[in-house]
């Protein structure tokens, strides 16, 4: 309850082979229609319609609504005291309330919020960039229709080998939040974009781990197309979706199949559908034409629950045994929108660099169990405190060399062997011109070996010091001069790129023990002589 509390307080007629859930006539995901089709889909940043595709036909404005479940951060279930855990046995989580036997109350069906949901009327602001520029970056906002607790559900494991359906009840009865968003978006990128910050919104708050690949961040996609001036057209709703990368194909792909059946003369049905990661496209589950009556009713055992603010607050409450808005609004942490203005007002790094920081401690945490871990930005706030380099030159070396290096082993910031103290000492022989550029990063390589070496020991027993001797610098250079006529005569002739070239020579000779800046003075002095 505490965690819902803090989120508030924060034409071809295409025919469906079922047997192998593919589709028989529209095209594939890799073939050469659909990828133009794909590339067709436009949002709202740039326009908000898709074309199509033949002249004179007026284009087609295609709609977005999500409906999000994400698990609260709790160790047990709603109603009872079994305990909430990743692939647990089957059933082994289970008590006899969860499981409905006579003599507990039993309930037998969901509880949720569906009249009094806990918030509603909310809006969710995100960002995405234009033509995949992290330059080009344009905020957007979605309204939030409400947020509702509930309860899952078992989960049905079909083996089609033996044609049986086996029921596992561990997730009956584990605690959700639901997120409805109204259909202000128009495609998977900024469907996309919107999860992805709501999901840092959760893990910064700690109201979900939101880990989609554990299945505790699961978003349905209701799609739907429509010409200008006409009422949206009918939905269908793309299911259980556990991946971003996944929302956004699946949002573009039913786009783009619901517009070539209209195109074609057939009609869309009100329909579940499944996305199939394999075949990159959306199948049939159920239809939904039928009305829906899922029979609502009051639960008699369950008492209301009231949240109060300042105000509301009765004087003679005991306020430990109630849930005081303000008093948790006061306690949040930082908001990730709000982080990331405040990384690049005080560091002076660029607004896509921010990103960057926070969206990769996200991706980290998706994929791991701990996703309360401290991220890439508090990594580079540390290096910054120690380092007597400038932000705006540290920011390269996390996102580029750092990062390069996670990425390359899959291993989030606290298990690098490169702590924030190593890198910022690193950076201090750097700036303080006692290696070179060249040099720290084989420094950095060494150090990721994770022997337990320091910078200095590094580079004193790789003998990467600068090259203190000008004279010896000097000769160096005149060397590279003399065996290098072609490069000199284009120089002299105007060409002063060439100069890196004559560079990069005298530093291979010193193995990166030589200052950049340095060598191109004693190169341009030789050179004009």
């Amino acid at each position: 309850m505490a965690a819902m509390a803090t989120m508030v307080a924060a034409g071809c007629g295409g025919v469906w082979c079922r047997a192998r859930q593919r589709c028989a006539r529209w095209p594939g995901p890799g073939s050469r229609p659909f990828l133009r089709a794909q590339r067709a889909v436009v949002c709202n940043a740039r326009g908000g319609a898709v074309s199509a595709g033949k002249s004179g036909l007026a284009p087609w404005i295609p709609v977005v609504g999500l409906e999000i479940h994400a698990q609260i951060s709790s160790n047990s279930k709603l109603f009872s005291g079994s305990r909430v855990q990743f692939a647990a046995p089957p059933n082994s989580l289970v008590s006899f309330f969860d499981a409905s036997l006579p003599g507990t109350l039993p309930a037998g069906y969901q509880i949720t919020q569906q009249r009094v949901p806990i918030a509603v009327n909310g809006s969710l602001s995100y960002s995405l960039c234009i033509d995949n520029k992290m330059s080009q970056m344009v905020t957007k906002t979605v309204r939030i229709k409400q947020i509702q607790l509930e309860q899952d559900s078992g989960k049905s494991l079909h083996d089609d080998t033996r044609s049986q359906t086996f029921v596992d009840l561990n997730r009956a009865g584990v605690g959700l939040m639901e997120l409805v968003m109204e259909p202000d978006m128009c495609c998977g990128e900024e469907a996309a974009a919107a999860v992805r910050e709501l999901q840092l919104i959760l893990q910064t708050l700690g109201s979900s781990q939101a880990v989609m690949a554990e299945g505790q961040l699961r978003v349905d996609a209701n799609v739907s197309v429509h010409h200008p001036g006409e009422p949206y057209g009918v939905r269908t709703e793309v299911k259980n979706i556990n991946s971003i990368r996944f929302l956004a194909k699946a949002v573009d792909y039913e786009i783009q199949r619901q517009i070539q059946e209209l195109g074609n003369g057939g009609t869309i049905l009100n329909e579940t559908r499944a996305f199939d990661s394999k075949l990159g496209c959306t199948v049939p589950m159920r239809d939904k034409e039928g009305k829906q009556d899922y029979r609502f009713m009051p639960e008699p055992n369950l008492p209301p629950l009231i949240l109060y603010d300042a105000k509301s607050l009765p004087a003679n409450m005991n306020h430990q045994q109630v849930i005081n808005i303000d008093w948790i609004h006061e306690r949040l942490p930082d908001l990730p929108s709000v982080k990331r203005e405040k990384l690049v007002e005080q560091y002076g790094i660029l607004p896509e660099h921010s990103f960057t920081l926070l969206v990769w401690q996200q991706d980290q945490n998706c994929n791991s169990s701990q996703a309360s871990e401290d991220g890439l930005a508090e990594f580079f706030e540390s290096v910054v405190k120690q380092t007597q380099m400038k932000p705006k030159k540290v920011i390269g070396w996390i996102l580029n060399d750092l990062l390069s290096y996670l990425k390359q082993h899959s291993l989030t910031v606290k298990e690098s062997p490169v702590s924030s103290f190593l890198l910022a000492d690193l950076l201090n022989l750097l700036e303080k011109k006692e290696i070179s550029s060249t040099a720290a990063k084989r420094v950095l390589a060494e150090l990721w070996k994770g022997e337990g070496k320091t910078p200095l020991e590094t580079v004193k027993e790789h003998k990467l010091e600068l090259l203190q001797d000008q004279k010896e610098l000097e000769q160096i250079c005149q060397a590279v001069i003399d065996g290098q006529e072609n490069e000199v005569m284009a120089i002299k002739a105007g060409n002063r790129k060439v100069l890196n070239k004559l560079i990069g020579l005298v530093q291979k000779k010193t193995q990166g023990r030589s200052n950049p800046v340095l060598v191109k003075q004693l190169l341009e002095k030789k050179l004009s002589e």
